[in-house]
């Protein structure tokens, strides 16, 4: 299992999370409520979390080379909804457990 965390700083967080799960669950299974959301990728699983300040996301697969999709996807679709924070995503993690 490769696992990736990001915590980036933000005070809209709750708002990052509906908006994310609402546009991708047109298309895979996603589910939120107003501190947490859950993404079920094909190359794997996501988790979002909104903390004081911040959005924490982890995401798990199975195979290496799906880590950096799953990155890719949660950046670039936060980057679109977040644009006028400007959001520093930085990623810890991706051993295999």
């Amino acid at each position: 299992m490769f696992v990736v965390e990001a915590r980036v700083e933000t005070e809209h967080a709750s708002k990052y999370i509906a908006q994310l799960c609402k546009h991708f669950r047109h298309k895979v299974p996603a589910e939120y409520d107003e501190i947490s959301g859950e993404v079920d990728f094909q190359p794997g699983r996501c988790e979002l979390k909104a903390e004081a300040g911040a959005l924490f996301m982890r995401c798990e697969t199975d195979d290496e080379e799906n880590v950096g999709r799953l990155k890719f996807i949660l950046e670039d679709h936060l980057k679109r909804f977040a644009w006028r924070e400007k959001p520093e995503i930085t990623w810890k993690g991706a051993q295999g457990h």
